[in-house]
């Protein structure tokens, strides 16, 4: 007998990209909070409360799903590397959004999908043929349009395009793991694995650097803004806090189970969903509209996306 879901002909793969595109809305709100909140408040507290609320939800989820007996697991080597990844990705990415745009930073990781798409054949053992790989070297293209080397010092992004290109391979390595953990562990537990790696970083940044020491005297933002003494929000502010923590939470599930759910190159170009709203953010927090070369960079990556989810779907119907 048919599920209900399947009468109404929905599948794993019609979920994933619902779950994909809620996870792309949150981070969007996210990234915005927490540039709206870098210029007084440190990285590593900021990361340390979201994932203390982030890790409860998690919790919530594991005994929804089945119990805490979920959160054991024959490959705790590999959930350490993914869970390794995603801290990496994140605060790197972090870093960025004290010294870009919004839309910029965005745009720049999101080489990431692409790069989901590549690591598929390795790891995943995919085939992705010369079309794909060529819409891949497109999105590439439209990455070197943005960061404009040949521009004049001071002129192009500079040093700082690098924050959200490491975001995006670390990100991209977590996905991919995501899928080849996904068969033998829940979302929820996986995500659970991800707040404590957080929160294990968060408390380490607090306990070495929480006083601020290694902040006085650095005039790189991106290095002040993850040094800088923890301090308590302004009641204001408190619940800003809450709900990037509350966001985390519902992130951190809805990725690990779209990628669980899908192919990780069909998923991927769903994830172009966050660049119109973290330009939009960036317009309507921060007052930052795009140079002509960011949104060329950004039609190159995200007719790049949308090629690869075209071609996967023809393929598909075949």
């Amino acid at each position: 007998m048919l599920s209900a879901d399947q009468d109404r002909g929905i599948g794993p793969g019609q979920v994933a990209i619902g779950l994909i595109l809620v996870a792309m809305l949150f981070i969007s709100v996210n990234d915005m909070i927490i540039k709206l909140l870098s210029e007084d408040f440190p990285l590593h507290q900021m990361v340390f409360i979201r994932s203390a609320i982030g890790l409860c939800m998690a919790l919530a989820f594991v005994r929804m799903e089945g119990g805490f007996h979920l959160l054991r697991t024959r490959r705790p080597g590999l959930h350490l590397l993914r869970a390794s990844l995603i801290v990496f990705a994140n605060m790197t990415f972090f870093a960025a959004l004290a010294v870009m745009p919004l839309g910029t930073a965005t745009a720049l990781f999101f080489i990431a999908p692409l790069c989901i798409t590549l690591l598929s054949i390795p790891v995943l053992g995919e085939t992705v043929g010369p079309r794909r790989l060529g819409a891949v070297l497109v999105g590439f293209l439209g990455v070197v349009v943005m960061m404009r080397p040949w521009a004049d010092a001071g002129e192009g992004i500079g040093w700082a395009a690098a924050l959200p290109l490491l975001a995006a391979l670390g990100y991209a390595g977590m996905q991919v793991l995501t899928r080849k953990l996904g068969a033998g562990s829940s979302a929820a537990a996986m995500s659970v694995y991800i707040h404590l790696a957080f929160l294990s970083v968060g408390a380490g940044f607090f306990l070495v650097a929480g006083d601020g020491r290694f902040a006085d005297g650095v005039s790189n933002e991106s290095l002040v803004f993850l040094l800088r003494a923890w301090v308590w929000p302004e009641s204001e502010e408190i619940w800003l806090f809450v709900m990037i923590g509350v966001l985390g939470g519902c992130i951190g599930y809805a990725l690990s189970q779209s990628y669980r759910l899908g192919d990780p190159a069909t998923i991927a170009p769903f994830e172009y969903a966050a660049l119109p709203m973290a330009i939009f953010w960036g317009w309507m927090v921060f007052g930052e509209v795009p140079e002509a070369h960011v949104w060329a960079g950004i039609v190159l990556i995200a007719v790049a996306g949308l090629y690869v989810f075209w071609r996967e779907r023809k393929l598909g119907r075949r």
